[in-house]
């Protein structure tokens, strides 16, 4: 369908192009379009880049995720709503005033969530992808938290070794063949660093669970969530690396996350 840049598209012919496109909700996504779009030729592009596939999130600049609006850039990871569910774990584990650090925080939802759901927390992310840290910026400002641009752990202050209580971690987890079997919408337009997570989907996890007891505090946390078909290896790493560990469960959500607790003493 041809597209006049200059004049308003009226809602019905939205929901007509998008419907076309094969877009399941085209009356929602028609409705938030037409919100975000600031000027009549921003409402063209966005129909037509949705048109041509781009996730919804991409094309509105944003995403809703545990009542946030999170800024998400082009390329950038998406926060799906199951992962809701460990920020919600995370809430009913997590102190007023304590020291949350947030890896692979792709735009930063989950600590943003988090900083918001508990009063006083001290905020830190990572992420290697420099498309994520910038979104990540944009939602965890100075005022709520620190992002850092680096692999893991290495860009944290060597100061917070030892004194993290809550370390939210979503780790890539989809194994490396699985990649293609993906929508479109995640294996086109997010970063492939996302989505990753090697051979059998835990490698970067095996990595963090391995470095984590030396970053937790004394009781403190790693939340991070799998697949249910991988519970089993995810519970197996986590304790062979020190930890032990419990699993979460919400079938409404098709969520699963493990909470491991690191329990040295000083």
């Amino acid at each position: 369908m041809s597209l006049t840049p200059s004049v308003p598209l009226p809602y019905p012919v939205i929901v007509t192009t998008l419907r076309a496109a094969g877009c399941v909700f085209a009356e929602d996504e028609a409705e938030l379009i037409l919100e975000t779009a600031a000027s009549p030729e921003q409402l063209t592009a966005m129909v037509e880049q949705r048109v041509l596939g781009l996730p919804l999130e991409h094309v509105l600049g944003w995403a809703s995720f545990h009542g946030l609006r999170i800024s998400v850039g082009p390329g950038v990871f998406v926060p799906r709503r199951r992962t809701e569910f460990l920020v919600d774990v995370a809430t009913t584990l997590t102190s007023p005033g304590a020291l949350v650090v947030d890896l692979c925080c792709g735009a930063g939802a989950l600590g943003a969530a988090l900083a918001a759901a508990v009063s006083g927390v001290r905020l830190h992310a990572t992420d290697v992808d420099p498309a994520a840290v910038a979104s990540a910026r944009r939602n965890i400002p100075p005022a709520v938290g620190q992002v850092y641009q680096g692999d893991l752990f290495d860009p944290l202050p060597t100061t917070l070794r030892g004194r993290i209580d809550t370390l939210l971690a979503n780790v890539p987890y989809v194994p490396t063949r699985e990649i293609e079997l993906l929508p479109a919408e995640a294996r086109v337009h997010e970063a492939r660093v996302a989505l990753d997570g090697g051979a059998d989907g835990l490698d970067v996890l095996r990595r963090v669970a391995a470095a984590a007891p030396d970053w937790l505090a004394p009781g403190g946390r790693l939340l991070f969530e799998t697949s249910e078909r991988q519970v089993p290896d995810a519970v197996d790493v986590v304790t062979r690396a020190g930890l032990a560990a419990e699993v979460r469960t919400d079938e409404e959500m098709d969520a699963t996350v493990v909470v491991a607790i690191n329990c040295a003493i000083n």
